[in-house]
């Protein structure tokens, strides 16, 4: 197998690609002819940084948004690729879309992102923990709001590096059907079929996706020599009521299951194959009682299961959360105050006893001001775990606009993430794990006007009492343990921005990360020091057409620094023109230099892949 390593001198070059721009926090926004990505942004609302909805420009935190447009025009087969073109994330996988995904934010731990579906928790309790990127169908999304840095204290455990929210798709007025249908390299097949309106007090969106490859070996060298193909089949719903004015009631479902090839440790047959299931429901009730005074009220679950033949193997994970939410506005002023349940529950033949759970109870109180040039956020949560007992979280963030358009900004935070119920009753786990906890500070200069944009924000993220898997000796297993062992510190810069240069939109990201074991100095496994990327979007004719360039460097596939994983560049190109009133053709090619490369030492990337699709959309 070839490998690509990228040399020092291509490196020299990253300043540019990045210097198409140079700005951290800036959102994805869908291309238009009449409104700027400035204009965009001013009117722009989120949810994430607050758990409740605030004009982007009122937002301190660093956040992105990927809207639907974005999402299509990605031809991306994973939600984790999408985001993998953001600034300040990077990605791993073994093997293709359906294997094992890892998302870094910042260079933080994967099980560091708290991730959401229409505000329900998604997590594993098995292993290590965190969200099972794979078994998140990227079809059914809507819009993606990405925060990078600590926010326990608004969303209690797990947000140490930052939080992910994803919207599923909402029925607006009228009635709007659609079906896509594309074809890819590797034997890829999609099948997405959509229904959305509204009439009256009650909206709907609802959709059905089947996915088919026949894959690529995931493992040329040591597995057997087979294609890993994965099928997968996701249905969502999103139903909301308009019960009376000011108040809404909303239905949320999402199911996805994902089957695929796998080559287990060791083996030489072809006949592994693992079943991933994620399940989210959702029940929303939100009220605005005056201009002042509104609450939300959410009852949610999510099950992740997952599990392997012929060598059997089977993990059941249940996220059963109750939220309260009360926000009031006084002129400039804004407070919050949130009352929080969640229980996890594990199903795992190998923990003692087989059926685990525990509970968090949390309250959350916030502080928000906004007048003139001054922009002030303060949080502070306080979660009692019914293992761990109380635990405190708090966070300021405060900005200042130095001119139209341009804002200084500061923050510091805590956070903390419990062990999961696997690390701590399983063969392999230790009962006396405590939290991990962590201490963040950043500073950041922001800039937006007239559809130019830039920034730059530096942080640096400490975290102790990491959980790290040992040597044998605090759990029954000979074979290793996990223990608090470790200290990290994820710091770094992040440059990225957008220009408007004529008929073409360019924009672009470099990040500089220092990812290191502060016991060992070392580097920490599958997390590059340094990434660009670079891109342009524009219009010719009837055609839309973009290009996307990434660089990564070198990085280690293990704690000790003796594998290295070498740097590589890839360059991707999209296209799409309109058929006819109500069908447009959209073309993808994904690493066209072919390039050979490795983001987990032994297994493959997909190398060059093509996709063609038409999507039927009455106007």
């Amino acid at each position: 197998m070839k490998t690509s390593v990228v040399r020092s001198p291509l490196w020299a070059a990253l300043p540019l690609a990045a210097g198409i721009g140079a700005a951290v926090s800036v959102p994805v926004w869908a291309q238009s002819s009449s409104v700027s990505p400035a204009a965009t942004a001013l009117s722009e609302t989120v949810v994430t940084a607050t758990r409740t909805e605030q004009p982007l420009s009122d937002v301190v935190a660093d956040v992105s948004i990927i809207d639907r447009d974005t999402i299509a025009r990605s031809g991306a087969t994973g939600l984790a690729d999408v985001l993998d073109r953001l600034p300040g994330i990077s990605i791993t996988r073994n093997g293709g879309p359906a294997a094992t995904t890892s998302v870094y934010v910042r260079g933080a731990e994967t099980r560091f992102t708290a991730v959401l579906i229409d505000g329900v928790r998604v997590d594993t309790q098995s292993g290590s923990g965190g969200a099972s990127w794979n078994a998140i169908p990227l079809s059914q999304i809507e819009r993606v709001e990405v925060l990078r840095g600590p926010a326990a204290a608004v969303y209690g455990s797990d947000a140490i590096g930052g939080v992910i929210q994803i919207i599923t798709r909402k029925g607006e007025a009228g009635f709007a059907p659609s079906v896509a249908l594309g074809m890819g390299s590797h034997g890829t097949r999609q099948l997405d079929v959509a229904l959305s309106g509204a009439s009256g007090a009650v909206d709907y969106a609802l959709g059905v996706t089947r996915e088919r490859s026949d894959g690529f070996n995931a493992k040329p060298v040591t597995g057997p020599m087979d294609e890993d193909g994965y099928d997968s089949t996701a249905f969502s719903a999103r139903v909301g009521w308009a019960v009376a004015n000011g108040q809404r009631l909303e239905l949320t479902a999402l199911r996805n299951e994902v089957d695929g090839d796998y080559d287990n440790f060791g083996s030489k047959t072809d006949t592994d194959r693992t079943a991933s299931h994620l399940q989210v429901l959702g029940l929303n009730w939100s009220a605005r009682w005056n201009e002042h005074y509104g609450t939300q009220v959410r009852v949610s679950q999510s099950k992740d299961r997952y599990e392997t033949a012929p060598s059997p193997y089977r993990t059941d994970t249940e996220i059963t959360n109750y939220w309260w939410g009360n926000t009031w506005h006084a002129g400039a002023h804004r407070f919050s105050v949130d009352v929080e349940r969640r229980e996890d529950a594990l199903g795992n033949a190998s923990t003692t006893p087989q059926q685990t759970e525990r509970a968090q109870n949390g309250l959350a109180l916030g502080y928000g001001w906004n007048a003139g040039d001054h922009t002030l956020q303060l949080n502070l949560r306080h979660d009692d775990d019914s293992e761990f007992g109380g635990k405190s979280t708090g966070s300021a963030a405060y900005a200042y606009r130095l001119a139209p358009g341009l804002r200084a900004t500061a923050g510091a935070g805590t956070a903390f993430r419990v062990p999961t119920l696997y690390q701590r009753f399983s063969a392999y786990g230790f009962a006396g794990l405590r939290p991990e906890t962590s201490h963040n500070l950043e500073l950041g200069l922001k800039h937006a006007w007239q559809g130019r944009s830039w920034s730059v924000v530096a942080y640096r993220n400490r975290v102790s009492n990491l959980i790290n898997f040992g040597a044998a000796g605090t759990c029954a297993s000979a074979f290793g343990c996990y223990e608090n062992t470790g200290r990290a510190s994820y710091a770094g810069v992040t440059l990225a921005g957008a220009y408007p240069l004529g008929a073409v939109r360019l924009h672009g990201s470099f990040d500089w990360m220092d990812p290191k074991n502060r016991d060992t100095g070392l580097q920490l496994a599958r997390r590059a020091q340094r990434q660009a990327k670079a891109g342009l979007d524009t219009r010719w004719q009837q055609w839309t057409l973009g290009a996307e360039a990434q660089l990564v460097a070198h990085r280690f596939d293990d704690a000790k620094n003796t594998k290295r994983l070498g740097g590589y560049g890839v360059l991707n190109l999209s296209a799409s023109q309109p058929l006819s009133r109500d069908w447009t053709l959209q073309l993808r090619a994904d690493n066209l230099g072919d390039k050979a490369y490795e983001q987990a030492q032994g297994y493959a990337t997909a190398g060059r892949t093509l996709y063609a699709g038409v999507r039927w959309q009455p106007k």
